[in-house]
């Protein structure tokens, strides 16, 4: 869960985080549940978020966190980065973040290519994520 943890906790305390990067992440973790998720995975996402409607899930919850931001506290966000095989059996929820980060003109940047959910994509396009906070850094830009 490193993708959705690390996008959610640059949401949630912007002030510590400049930029918050996502390799194939399950990006709607909050909202699956076993129901959609048959067997372990969803097993124990509904042990980590209790059932659906919850407290736990609704305020963990990435797609609402951007949905209900105010366009003073979307200013205070860390510039978001996000890459997804297309291959990945979680490119589709990736897409639809994405999507709402376009409707609600969220700064970010968005890679898919061809590639699953499997250290082979990752080990090279962590190289890539890199370069783009290197830039960000060396510009003193946090892309905001």
């Amino acid at each position: 869960m490193g993708g959705y943890g690390a996008l959610k906790f640059g949401l949630k305390y912007p002030d510590k985080f400049v930029i918050a990067g996502s390799f194939s992440g399950a990006l709607g973790a909050a909202s699956f549940t076993e129901k959609e998720i048959p067997g372990a995975i969803g097993k124990t996402i509904d042990g980590i978020f209790g059932p659906a409607g919850s407290e736990a899930r609704t305020s963990n919850d990435i797609f609402g966190m951007i949905r209900s931001m105010t366009p003073e506290r979307m200013k205070t966000i860390p510039f978001i980065y996000l890459d997804c095989g297309t291959e990945d059996f979680l490119f589709i929820n990736n897409r639809q973040f994405v999507d709402l980060l376009v409707e609600k003109k969220v700064p970010h940047e968005f890679r898919q290519l061809p590639g699953a959910h499997n250290w082979k994509y990752w080990d090279r396009q962590v190289q890539e994520f890199l370069r783009v906070a290197d830039r960000a850094f060396m510009s003193g830009s946090t892309a905001r």
